[in-house]
Order: C-alpha cells, then structure tokens, then sequence
C-alpha cells in the first residue's frame, strides 16, 4: 500500500474511534526527516491545544496551556505493540469516569483498533500516559484523560480520551 494509501486507511479507521466531545483523534504523516518520540509529542500537543479550544470543554480548561514537548515526553511510558489494539479500543469504546459506560460498542471499536495497530505495523512504537507497572496516569490536562499514541515512523496515530469528573 502507497504512504496516501495508508495515511487514508489511518484517518477513516482513526474516526471510527472518535466521539464527540470525549474521544479525540489524529492521524497524519510527519513533515521531518527521521521523526522520533518529540515530534509525535508535537502532534499530542497540538490534539490537546484543540481540545482545549473546543467549546465543550473550554469552560473546563480555563487558562490552560498544553505541556510542553519535554513534559510530553517524560509522561509518556512504552506500550508493547501486541497491546495497542486492545488498548485503543478501551480509549475509544470505555468511559475513563464510568467503566461500565460505553462510548461505542466494543466489536467496532476492537475492529478500528485492529485495523489501525496493522496499518502502522509490527515495528510501530506506541505510547500512552499511563504508567502499566503501577496503573498510575500522567495526566496532560487538568481533567481525565487517557491517551495512546502510535507511530511507524513516517505516519502517526493518536486517541485521547477526557472526561470531566
């Protein structure tokens, strides 16, 4: 498949997983040459300077400024690429506050998770703020929020899911 051909396959399996005003995504193909860890927080950072213009949750973000790339970088933790799939689908399909509440149903959510974790590849790195050791969050806002971030090196995926309490 071309480098258009999967980054259009990306963005469609990407908007499955996203809900209005809960689970935000991204999905793109980097501009820089060889990019690593910092310019994937770049595209974190710029899917949290939108959450924080939403009107849904300005009210909730006053005065809020996403971290900055390094704060990005040192709250991410490693996520083992046989886990992604069924870790996107979480982000995307289950409440962060509610657990029993579902933002989608889990088979389609699965499905887009599986479909997106293939496209980016084996050899694809993944991220997340969660620490998986301890279950701690290394929260990027103020609020809850739960993010996975993927990359094959040329095309990147994100999810982040926030909730108010």
């Amino acid at each position: 498949m071309t480098s258009m051909g999967v980054l259009t396959e990306l963005e469609a399996g990407m908007a499955e997983l996203s809900t209005p005003m809960r689970v935000y995504v991204a999905a793109g193909r980097f501009d820089e040459p060889e990019p690593d860890l910092p310019e994937l927080a770049a595209r974190i950072c710029t899917l949290l300077a939108a959450i924080a213009a939403d009107e849904a949750w300005r009210r909730f973000l006053p005065g809020y400024a996403p971290p900055s790339v390094p704060e990005i970088c040192a709250a991410l933790e490693p996520v083992e690429t046989h886990e992604a799939a069924s870790f996107l689908a979480q982000v995307a399909a289950v409440d962060l506050v509610w657990p029993s509440h579902r933002h989608l149903p889990v088979e389609p959510a699965e499905r887009a998770a599986a479909r997106v974790v293939s496209l980016l590849g084996a050899e694809a790195s993944w991220w997340t703020n969660h620490d998986v050791e301890c279950g701690a969050v290394n929260g990027l806002t103020r609020l809850f929020d739960s993010l996975l971030a993927g990359t094959d090196g040329e095309h990147f995926a994100l999810a982040l899911q926030i909730a108010d309490d």
